[in-house]
């Protein structure tokens, strides 16, 4: 099999393209970023393209090395303080609009996505644990979320237009692993734990191996659908304090708002008022599906995949 990541420089990318080096049912890995070069060496059956995800040469990429299976990662995780929206819908919904239409032209097999629980959105109503025919509905004030809910919109229709393009969709929780580096980690940097006073603000967690086993599971195998990727269990922040034997400080809404307000004003930094949904209203996902249906169990729960970060960040 031929296989293609798109942010193959990214985190995740270089995990999965590490993870298929090691398997022998793979012929040839194809990584495609913005950035000049590749980190990755020594992978004898690697070949790497500086290639924007918005570019339909894409198309001439596949078709070159007879891609059977994509797999796209490529995503703006952590948007800089001078991002624009339309820079970031250009990127997470106009480029990945482009990798299937590419793929389409090119005869691909098979679409492997990690989209978000994020898509669900941010919202007081979320059921406790969220499953997989839980309406996607992002918030539009997160581009991050309100981006991968638009890209689960279209490609629910390309599953319709066009269903010889086999679909495969992972919604992981917040994947750690030993040297991720991001805005949630920076939470946990801190020397007080913040929560919302009222609010649990769980997390639930997802190790990097099992997110790659995931991938590779869905490359090797004719499986397709919507899953949730996530560790067993959930954490609230008082939780992550105890942890991290550190003070547990709940804010109440209304004051968090006030001083992000003010601070943004000030430009003292590129949060808003409205990040307080992003702790309060967290998405729990429920794993079920993962383990029933897709047939994996993820090895470390969300408790112990956190440990591990910790040990080893």
């Amino acid at each position: 099999m031929n296989i293609l990541i798109t942010g193959a420089n990214g985190y995740l990318g270089g995990e999965t393209v590490k993870g298929l080096a090691q398997d022998e049912r793979i012929n040839e890995i194809v990584g495609t970023d913005i950035r000049d070069g590749s980190r990755l060496t020594g992978i004898s059956n690697y070949t790497y393209y500086k290639s924007d995800v918005r570019d339909p040469a894409l198309a001439d990429i596949l078709a070159k090395h007879k891609i059977d299976v994509i797999v796209h990662l490529a995503t703006v995780v952590s948007p800089g303080p001078n991002a624009n929206r339309e820079f970031l819908y250009s990127v997470d919904v106009l480029g990945t609009k482009n990798v299937v239409e590419c793929s389409i032209k090119a005869g691909v097999k098979k679409f492997i996505v990690t989209s978000s629980g994020a898509a669900y959105g941010y919202y007081s109503d979320n059921p406790e644990w969220l499953h997989e025919d839980d309406e996607i509905r992002g918030n539009e004030e997160f581009a991050y979320s309100f981006h991968k809910a638009e890209v689960e919109r279209m490609l629910a229709a390309y599953r319709k237009s066009n269903p010889e393009l086999k679909q495969l969709i992972f919604r992981p929780g917040t994947i750690l692993g030993k040297s991720v580096n991001n805005q949630i980690t920076d939470l946990f940097k801190k020397p007080v734990v913040m929560g919302i006073a009222g609010s649990d603000s769980p997390f639930v967690f997802i190790w990097d191996r099992d997110v790659v086993n995931c991938i590779l599971e869905g490359i090797t195998t004719d499986k397709t659908g919507e899953y949730n990727l996530a560790g067993d269990g959930k954490l609230s922040m008082k939780e992550i304090s105890e942890i991290l034997n550190k003070p547990y400080i709940p804010i109440p809404n209304v004051v968090l708002k006030g001083a992000l307000a003010g601070l943004k004003f000030c430009k003292l930094t590129q949060y808003g008022p409205e990040q307080v949904n992003f702790l309060r209203y967290r998405p729990v996902l429920s794993n079920k599906n993962l383990k029933e249906k897709f047939d994996y169990q993820p090895m470390k729960s969300s408790k112990e995949t956190f440990l591990y970060f910790l040990e080893n960040r």
